[in-house]
C-alpha cells in the first residue's frame, strides 16, 4: 500500500544523496519527463501548496521536502497525519528539530525564493487509523503568518465541487512515476471526482485499507495515469476554486482499477467544528 509520504528508510547520508520525492502513473517515464498526465505549474497559481520540510531528517537535496500541506489561513497548514509519524520522520515527532513548511517557491532549488517558515505547534487528529486509513490528517500552526490572499476557501458539506464526474487538480512534488523520478519543480494534474462506489470496490478493507465515503474522496481517471504519487501526501485537491480533498493514500501510482483516495475537506472542517468563514483566516 502506498501512503503518499516520503518515509525515511534509508541513513541520512544516503538519503541526502537521493533526488527526493510529483504525481504520476506507475509506467516508467523519461528523465526529462514532466508529470504524466500533467504538467509544471508556478506556486503563483496555487500559493496555498506549501511543502513539508526537514532538513536534519530528510537531507538538503531538495530543502528536505517529504510532504505537501495547504493553507486554509494565514497560520494554519493542513497536511496528512501519516506524514507526521515515526515510521515516516524516522523519529518521533518531538525530535524534529527543524519542521517547517516551505511557501511561495516553485522550484525547491531557489533557496532563496518565498519564505520557510517553522512550525509552532503540531496537532494530529488521535482518531487517526493506520490500518484503515480513516482520520489521516493534522494541522500546522505556523510561527508567523504566511502572505494575505495565500489561504484557501474550504469546500464545506454540500458544495458542488464534491459532485462525481467534476474536473479537479492536484498539487505537488512528489514522485513523477511511481519509480523514483523525481522533480525538484510543483507539478500538478487534472483528475476526476469519482463516485464513491469505484474506491470501495476497489479497497474494501484489508492491507490496502478501508475505503469510507464519509470521510474520503475518490478521485483519478478510471483507465488510470494521472494521480498523486509518494511525496505528495497532505497536498491539496482542489475543484471549482476550493480545497475538497488532501492527498493521502491509494494502491500503486495512476494504476487502472485503483484510484486515489483523499481525506474529504468537508468532514476535517466538522471534526475540527470549523466553518467555512471561521477557519479561513486564523
Amino acid at each position: 500500500m502506498r501512503r503518499l509520504a516520503r518515509a525515511l528508510f534509508l541513513p541520512l547520508a544516503l538519503a541526502a544523496a537521493i533526488p527526493a520525492l510529483s504525481m504520476g502513473s506507475s509506467a516508467p517515464v523519461a528523465a526529462d519527463s514532466v508529470v504524466i498526465g500533467g504538467f509544471p505549474v508556478e506556486i503563483s497559481q496555487s500559493p496555498w501548496t506549501v511543502a513539508l520540510s526537514s532538513r536534519d531528517r530528510f537531507g538538503r537535496t531538495r530543502a528536505g521536502q517529504f510532504c505537501g500541506g495547504v493553507a486554509v489561513g494565514r497560520t494554519t497548514v493542513l497536511t496528512a497525519a501519516h506524514c507526521l509519524e515515526e515510521s515516516n520522520l524516522g523519529v518521533p515527532l518531538g525530535r524534529v528539530r527543524d519542521l517547517k513548511v516551505i511557501a511561495g517557491r516553485t522550484n525547491l532549488l531557489a533557496g532563496r525564493a518565498g519564505q520557510e517558515i517553522a512550525v509552532r505547534r503540531s496537532w494530529v487528529n488521535p482518531a487517526y487509523d493506520e490500518d484503515s486509513n480513516d482520520g489521516d490528517f493534522a494541522v500546522l500552526t505556523l510561527t508567523e503568518p504566511l502572505p494575505g490572499g495565500t489561504a484557501i476557501t474550504m469546500a464545506a458539506d454540500g458544495d458542488p465541487a464534491y459532485t462525481p464526474g467534476g474536473t479537479a487538480t492536484v498539487y505537488g512534488w512528489g514522485d513523477t512515476s511511481g519509480a523514483g523520478d523525481y522533480s525538484d519543480s510543483l507539478r500538478a494534474a487534472r483528475v476526476r471526482v469519482l463516485p464513491d462506489v469505484l474506491c470501495e470496490e476497489a479497497y474494501p478493507g484489508g492491507s490496502e485499507g478501508t475505503y469510507d465515503g464519509t470521510s474520503m474522496l475518490c478521485a483519478g481517471e478510471t483507465a488510470g495515469g494521472r494521480d498523486a504519487c509518494q511525496g505528495d501526501s497532505g497536498g491539496p485537491l482542489v475543484a471549482k476554486g476550493r480545497l475538497i480533498g488532501l492527498v493521502s493514500w491509494g494502491a500503486g501510482c495512476g494504476e487502472e482499477g485503483n484510484p486515489g483516495v483523499y481525506m474529504r475537506v468537508s468532514d476535517i472542517m466538522r471534526t475540527l467544528g470549523w466553518t467555512q468563514s471561521a477557519s479561513v483566516g486564523v
